[in-house]
């Protein structure tokens, strides 16, 4: 059986109240999925008294390629302390949703120079950051692939900061020399450029296959095929990388090139969805920083002039290549720690580390359900609208974990307070009466154990005054 990864879903019944939202959902999902498919992607696409609808992206023919087995991706533990020394922020856009901030190419670049300006350390994965040629990541930022993003909130990896990786770039054996020629020189260019040490780039023949297309809920998803050979090169070339940039093409048709430059925006990235799914999938088996980066089918298609664009998706108006920014990004991703025992080192970051997950309103995905597990203050922006339909203040937050916010901008401002100590309620008028409540305590009548009370204490007594004394 070869192996190929797919797109499926999935209605889950409403919550048993003696299980939490991530144990429900992931005995549900585990239970009636295919023993055949491994998931690798999971998201809650809509939710309401009737249950939840759930999508997930799986591997299926792993068993029967003789590789090892990889973790399942509801494997959660939970933080037993938190880390207060520093404030660290995980900012999360997921891919192929449509948002309005950052659902396009890198158009929430801003968003992360921002928000690391009132962090010691932002976490954020490529979608937020990669923009074809560019790639303006804070220096305080962390560039991780979104399995391992999820992984990490789920406590089951850590994060360890590096000087550099070797990133091995792998390339489709592209039928038109000009394309292959043009990402050569990509590399070469960050190379002589930010040092990028890359210790080989492989021409893959044959090509592992995407495929994209959307799922019910309108998210951009995929297939991806003949990943056969990409695997035996990374088997083969397992001590010689530390990060995997792929660039090959995606198989989309012909008009959704220029239909999404002409929606301005409503369309969904068709591309992004795809290509999480693969990077999911290699980071999964490999346990190293992986991105991917589209190829141009045709010379026919890199001629074509899309106009002026919405801003969101210059970049990719004016980029051949599209690599870049995966090459600046894998250059410093962080090392993906497994181990438990050196989960514990210093230096490398856990969920125990994390202050706070800033999400699109709506989004139900594996860190969201990690972050109400662990107690994590999480904060949803209402402006950064998308697909998923979600209703996040229902679910069973403690005090003070909660915190819808209207835009960006306010969710700096409630990062401020909480790094600070205070209440981010108490600097907004009108301010809310104190809570008064009364509690009343069970009383003891029968006399017998009131005597028997009152001796207790008599004989206690003179042993506190002795200790006193």
């Amino acid at each position: 059986m070869t192996m190929l990864i797919c797109e499926d879903e999935l209605q889950c019944p409403p919550q048993k109240d003696n299980t939490t939202l991530l144990q429900h959902l992931s005995q549900v999902t585990e239970q009636r999925i295919p023993k055949e498919l491994v998931p690798v992607r999971f998201v809650v696409s809509e939710s309401s008294a009737s249950g939840f609808k759930c999508e997930f992206g799986a591997i299926s023919g792993l068993s029967d390629s003789g590789r090892e087995p990889i973790d399942s991706i509801f494997r959660f533990r939970t933080r037993r302390t938190e880390n207060t020394e520093s404030f660290n922020v995980v900012l999360l856009v997921p891919t192929g949703i449509g948002a309005e901030i950052g659902g396009h190419a890198g158009d929430a670049g801003p968003l992360a120079q921002m928000l690391a300006e009132v962090s010691d350390t932002l976490i954020l994965h490529p979608n937020v950051v990669n923009a074809s040629d560019l790639n303006e990541i804070p220096d305080k930022a962390l560039y991780v692939e979104g399995s391992v993003m999820s992984r990490f909130m789920m406590g089951t990896v850590g994060l360890q900061r590096i000087r550099s990786n070797r990133v091995l770039v792998v390339i489709d054996a592209h039928r038109d020399n000009l394309f292959i020629n043009a990402a050569v020189n990509t590399v070469s260019g960050a190379r002589a450029s930010y040092g990028l040490l890359c210790p080989e780039v492989v021409c893959l023949d044959p090509p592992v296959t995407l495929k994209a297309n959307f799922s019910p809920s309108g998210r951009a998803v995929g297939r991806v095929e003949e990943l056969e050979n990409l695997c035996d090169l990374l088997d083969q070339r397992a001590e010689q990388f530390d990060a995997v940039a792929v660039s090959s093409v995606i198989d989309v048709p012909h008009e959704f090139h220029q239909g999404y430059f002409d929606a301005n925006g409503s369309m969904v990235n068709p591309w992004g969805g795809v290509e999480a799914m693969l990077t999911h999938t290699l980071s999964s088996l490999y346990n190293v920083p992986t991105a991917h980066s589209p190829m141009f089918e045709s010379r026919e298609i890199a001629n074509m002039d899309p106009g002026i664009v919405d801003p969101r998706m210059a970049a990719e108006a004016v980029s051949t290549t599209f690599l870049q920014c995966t090459l600046k990004g894998l250059q410093r991703s962080p090392r993906i720690i497994t181990d438990v025992n050196a989960m514990n080192d210093p230096g490398v970051l856990t969920a125990a580390d994390v202050a706070c997950l800033v999400i699109p309103d709506g989004c139900l995905g594996l860190p969201t359900l990690a972050a109400l597990e662990h107690g994590i203050i999480v904060i949803a922006v209402f402006e950064n609208r998308n697909l998923l339909k979600n209703d996040l203040s229902s679910l069973a937050w403690r005090p003070g974990q909660f915190y819808p916010v209207e835009n960006y901008w306010e969710a700096v401002g409630v990062i401020a307070a909480l790094r600070a100590g205070i209440d981010p309620r108490t600097v907004r008028r009108p301010l809310a009466e104190t809570r008064v409540t009364r509690f009343q305590g069970s009383r003891i009548d029968s006399g017998t154990q009131t005597a028997h009370c009152c001796n207790s204490i008599s004989a206690v007594l003179p042993f506190r005054g002795v200790l006193s004394a």
